[in-house]
């Protein structure tokens, strides 16, 4: 049986022959696969999102769908549509894109509300309802949302609701120039994703996703977790403070990256590493803090920044 360190040291060295230095992020999202959530990133066209999303289901050996969101996109043509047999007068069901294993969901802010909220359903409780009747997603359903920070006109800002279904909130960035010139120098006739081959399997997956609940978090280490989202509750410049469901993917998220890590338990800088990008969307800021240039991120920095990290005694 292959353990969750061997999973994710060979699945971030695969996704790394596409995805140039960008082994933090590939980390994160493999942390978030595993642990059952969902992924938004926010960053400008062209620094690999699709790119990362098709090497992460060509690594893993499963099936992969990318939606291109834009404003006449309708939820029928998300979830799918029942249609009329006329040679046995019923309906049958015709399955709509999201009924995949991993679903890249191109700039989901172009999208009305309405088109949104078709993914709530299937993000949160694994299932489709349409015309009455429930259809149950892939194992696993995994979906990776963009959007694009940079055009503002016609586009429809997630609701709150729909931004906390999502784990972890991420950034890509531009590459280094050590990354920059491998990336360039590694290009040639064909695209590097085109030689990509599968270096993992659903049953590997399905072993390693057991595993992760099995990754020990001791007391200080959860009390740790409360105290920064707690602290996100009371704060001067927050109006919206975190949910449980935020201290759940909290938790989730440093199981899988610990185990991802090579351990079998939980330490406080992985809670530490990832608080930012999993609390900061959670959040809503005051007018006022708005009005000092303080961002979400800003004020979950200077939240977890404040608190006493917890030293554990116990585990080496």
């Amino acid at each position: 049986m292959v353990s969750i360190g061997e999973f994710g040291s060979k699945i971030k060295e695969n996704i790394s022959r596409v995805i140039v230095g960008k082994e933090k992020t590939i980390e994160r999202v493999l942390a978030v696969l595993i642990s059952g959530g969902h992924v938004l990133i926010n960053d400008v066209p062209g620094v690999g999102k699709t790119m990362l999303a098709r090497s992460l289901a060509i690594s893993l050996g499963l099936e992969f769908n990318r939606l291109q969101c834009t404003p006449d996109l309708l939820p029928g043509d998300v979830t799918g549509i029942s249609i009329l047999n006329l040679k046995t007068n019923e309906f049958n069901f015709r399955k709509g894109p999201i009924f995949t294993q991993i679903l890249l969901v191109d700039e989901i802010n172009r999208t009305t509300p309405r088109t949104q909220s078709a993914l709530l359903e299937a993000m949160a409780e694994r299932q489709v309802t349409v015309d009455g009747r429930s259809f149950q997603m892939e194992k696993p359903f995994f979906v990776i949302a963009t959007q694009n920070p940079v055009e503002f006109e016609g586009t429809f800002p997630l609701p709150e609701a729909q931004l906390d279904r999502f784990s972890i909130s991420l950034t890509m960035g531009y590459p280094d120039e050590q990354s920059e010139r491998k990336l360039l120098k590694g290009i040639s006739d064909e695209h590097p994703i085109t030689s990509l081959k599968p270096v993992s399997g659903q049953d590997e997956l399905d072993s390693v996703l057991k595993q992760v609940k099995e990754v020990e978090i001791e007391d200080s280490v959860l009390q740790y977790i409360i105290s920064i989202v707690n602290e996100t509750r009371s704060h001067r410049d927050i109006q919206l403070g975190v949910s449980p469901r935020g201290s759940i993917a909290l938790m989730e998220t440093a199981r899988a990256l610990a185990g991802i890590r090579g351990r079998r338990f939980v330490i406080p800088d992985d809670v530490k590493e990832t608080a930012c990008d999993i609390l900061s969307h959670r959040i809503i800021i005051k007018p006022e803090a708005r009005l000092m240039r303080r961002t979400n991120r800003d004020v979950i920095n200077e939240i977890v920044e404040s608190l006493p990290i917890p030293i554990n005694n116990e585990k080496t």
